[in-house]
């Protein structure tokens, strides 16, 4: 019988299986790091481009806060500008309002009543106006006379609600006289629609 000794044969077909599995394992290995760098990269471009849109949106942010910025420094010179020309609309409206309130005065004050103090007082003023209200300081010989006075300012369509704040009998040039003090207010008189007359209500109300 012819004996044929295989150990050679198969020690080499190990030998060579070692030599396979070593080198699948080393480029398994290569392959897996391969990957793993694409991998890296692509996370890292998304990264830079997520960093730089969010730079893009940051510096958009800034500029649109900077034009809010000055939208509202607009806005607020322009409502600046509308108050001074409301103010300057009622002072054009009402200019001619002072010289009004003087002749109506002069008109309606009685005789033996006079507008002022019985004694010198710098804080003593004739006449006060505080926005629509009017403080009228004077002296009578009688008490009547106030009574006139009061009369005649509720009749005026330009005055209203004229009430006597204080009244007290004084000395002055060894005369005894009454000081008093009332209030009064102004009713300005409303535009017709044709914007040429005035319209008063008050006065229509007691026709």
């Amino acid at each position: 019988m012819i004996r044929i000794n295989l150990l050679p044969h198969r020690e080499e077909a190990r030998k060579l299986r070692r030599q396979q599995f070593y080198a699948f394992a080393v480029a398994v290995v290569v392959v897996g790091a391969v990957l793993a760098l694409l991998v890296h990269s692509f996370n890292q471009a998304r990264i830079e481009a997520q960093q730089a849109d969010n730079d893009f949106l940051k510096s958009e942010i800034a500029k649109l806060d900077k034009d809010i910025a000055e939208i509202q420094r607009l806005r607020e010179q322009t409502q600046a500008l509308l108050s001074r020309k409301q103010v300057i609309e009622l002072l054009q409206s009402h200019r001619a309002e002072t010289v009004h309130i003087f002749n109506e005065l002069a008109r309606l004050v009685p005789d033996g009543v006079y507008l002022g103090c019985a004694k010198l007082d710098k804080d003593c003023k004739a006449l006060k106006q505080t926005g629509m209200k009017i403080t009228l300081n004077g002296v009578t010989q009688s008490n009547a006379r106030v009574s006139t006075l009061m009369r005649n300012l509720d009749a005026s369509p330009i005055f209203e609600r004229p009430q006597l704040l204080e009244i007290k009998a004084v000395e002055a040039n060894k005369r005894r006289l009454s000081e008093f003090t009332l209030e009064v207010f102004v009713e300005r008189a409303k535009v017709s629609a044709d914007g040429d007359k005035p319209v008063v209500p008050k006065a229509e109300k007691k026709s």
